[in-house]
């Protein structure tokens, strides 16, 4: 396991002398790192992933440093475009370590297949007999597949719902809940749904129609905790407008959407990665925040008795390690290594910490200097290579934009020009 998550001085490597820093912290020999180096995937891996391949594109991927989830070390590959994700993170994380990193629980890996049942005479009447006959469809569910109930996983239930249907009468609508293990579950779910589908519409008199599983994954959380001393924030002030500000988040979907969007900012990073998901895991996080019929954060922000920041987070996590492009991407797999994670249950509550330290690391920048003066100068670094900056001008094309206050690419080519006259 990693000795330490505490890479200081990372951001002053090249990437090759990041990978040995990394390698060294695990106690691992480089080679395992190699994905990393050339996007790990060829022509003919893509060729089998996705069809009418005509290419790849790459994004970065970035190593937040600093974390401790349930007392490990952790160190966590993040795939993104957007500058300051990273750093933010690892930032948060470094600051949460004094009073034990983040604290993460979960529940069990259940996911839902839902089968839509119509023109059914006695809904209620249909509610009852579909119940009465849940043994013998679950025993139907978990024949299809043999191996998930060999591991201990395998279909645990069914409900029904009876859903008024706005053009007029009702959806009886079958949930059949299924455990798992360490899928992500949507294959598994949706064999077992268009196996019983026919014999749910004869028991409940009608037609089946869809057969397939939600990503309102509600039954399948990840909570995550972290707390944080007043003078890492910038004082108490600071942090009594951290909570102010996260409020507006509860309490208006204009700024909850924004809100919203920041925890996604590390949470689709990692699950991306990781060769999981990022749509199916960002559906269910904004269903999941629109649950009480009002869109709302995902996180709570508050203030403890001693003046601690307190921050929590609790959302759906639909997250795998076997299936998909966790085994078939050579990066993904190479990135669920980094992490050291045994289950996926270990995986999405590292995710979910990842997630909220990066939120915690945007309300703080919202409540103190403003989001853009750290992001702002990052994004200078991008600017200035979109303006043609080779590897020698980036830093002083970078610099030159954010003490201009305009980081624009106007201003960049200007600057550029400027920089090349003067050698």
């Amino acid at each position: 396991m990693a000795t330490t998550s505490r890479l200081s001085g990372l951001r002053n490597l090249d990437a090759s002398e990041r990978r040995a820093a990394l390698a060294e912290a695990l106690g691992r020999d480089e080679e395992f790192l190699a994905p990393f180096v050339d996007a790990g995937l060829s022509g003919e891996q893509a060729e089998r992933m996705i069809e009418n391949v005509i290419g790849q594109i790459a994004i970065p991927v970035g190593l937040a440093t600093n974390f401790i989830v349930n007392g490990r070390e952790v160190l966590v590959p993040m795939a993104t475009e957007e500058p300051s994700v990273v750093a933010a993170a690892s930032n948060i994380a470094r600051m949460a370590r004094p009073l034990g990193g983040i604290t993460t629980t979960t529940s069990a890996p259940l996911m839902q297949a839902q089968i839509q049942l119509l023109d059914v005479a006695d809904p209620h009447g249909a509610r009852a007999r579909i119940l009465e006959a849940a043994a013998e469809i679950i025993d139907l569910a978990n024949e299809q597949d043999p191996k998930l109930v060999e591991i201990g996983g395998g279909a645990r239930e069914l409900r029904v719902r009876i859903v008024p249907n706005t053009t007029g009468g009702v959806h009886v609508i079958v949930h059949l809940v299924v455990d798992v293990a360490d899928a992500m579950g949507a294959n598994a779910v949706n064999t077992m749904a268009e196996a019983i589908a026919p014999r749910l519409a004869e028991v409940a008199g009608g037609r089946q129609l869809l057969r397939i599983l939600t990503n309102l994954a509600d039954l399948r959380l990840v909570r995550a905790r972290l707390a944080i001393e007043p003078e890492m924030l910038g004082g108490p002030d600071v942090v009594a407008d951290m909570v102010t500000g996260a409020q507006l988040a509860v309490d208006d979907p204009y700024r909850a959407a924004t809100h919203n969007k920041g925890i996604m900012n590390g949470i689709s990073a990692v699950v991306l990665a990781t060769g999981n998901d990022t749509r199916a895991v960002e559906a269910g996080a904004h269903s999941y925040a629109a649950r009480d019929g009002r869109y709302r954060a995902l996180s709570r922000f508050e203030r403890a008795a001693d003046g601690i920041l307190v921050a929590t987070l609790e959302l759906p996590m639909a997250v795998g390690l076997v299936g998909g492009a966790t085994k078939s991407h050579p990066t993904a797999r190479a990135a669920v290594e980094t992490t050291e994670v045994r289950t996926a249950a270990e995986l999405g509550e590292i995710i979910c910490a990842v997630g909220l330290a990066q939120n915690v690391a945007a309300v703080r920048a919202l409540a103190a200097e403003g989001i853009q003066r750290g992001h702002m100068g990052l994004h200078a670094r991008n600017v200035a290579v979109g303006a043609g900056a080779t590897a020698d001008e980036i830093d002083a094309v970078a610099t030159a934009l954010v003490a201009d206050g305009r980081v624009r690419a106007d201003v960049a080519e200007q600057v550029l020009a400027q920089l090349r006259e003067q050698r």
